[in-house]
């Protein structure tokens, strides 16, 4: 027959057993969990840093399309690999202050010769059609004949009337564009791929 002492103490046992057995299947959850975070972060930190970046639209330049506190991703990565093209909107490095980043479409490529007919813009002879920017949105300014050099692009921000671009500082050296807007996700209602 077992002592009463002894019994207690058996069950005591068992009972420390049980806990530490839940407790180490814990610890392994929370090992799992911790790392599935520490994954996550690291995947998160390469795709901002390294892929896609968000950036929040400051001005009103870009509307309709782009508004004032549109929230988007640029692509920082593969937009490397591939030409840049007339109508593609595009972030870069403010010409005047580095410090600063404009959002603005690229209008004319290198190469190409640009003029500006009282807000009519012809790109190598051609008017150039222009469905992304509203008829209220237009303005009547003019603007002499220049061709643009390699390595630059000629941009504008598609609310002609208040935009500062192209027109002001002139064409963008490429070295200075470091992504092209891709994807707006935020408010929720101007959800979608950038046109």
């Amino acid at each position: 027959m077992l002592n009463p002492r002894r019994r207690v103490w058996t069950r005591e046992l068992i009972r420390l057993r049980i806990r530490g057995r839940r407790w180490m299947r814990d610890m392994s959850r929370f090992r799992v969990w911790a790392r599935d975070i520490g994954i996550s972060v690291i995947a998160s930190l390469i795709i901002v840093t390294v892929l896609y970046q968000p950036v929040r639209v400051e001005g009103t330049s870009m509307q309709p399309g782009l508004r004032d506190q549109d929230r988007l991703f640029i692509d920082k990565f593969f937009f490397r690999f591939e030409k840049i093209s007339r109508g593609d909107v595009i972030v870069f490095h403010y010409p005047r202050d580095p410090e600063k980043s404009y959002i603005k479409r690229v209008i004319a490529l290198p190469g190409d010769s640009i003029f500006i007919d009282h807000g009519r813009v012809w790109v190598n002879g051609e008017p150039l059609d222009e469905p992304y920017v509203p008829r209220r949105y237009l303005d009547t300014r003019s603007m002499p004949e220049i061709l643009i050099p390699s390595g630059d692009y000629f941009v504008m921000g598609d609310h002609r009337s208040i935009s500062s671009d192209s027109r002001d500082f002139g064409p963008v050296d490429r070295d200075l564009i470091y992504g092209k807007a891709t994807f707006i996700y935020w408010p929720a209602d101007n959800m979608g791929v950038v046109r």
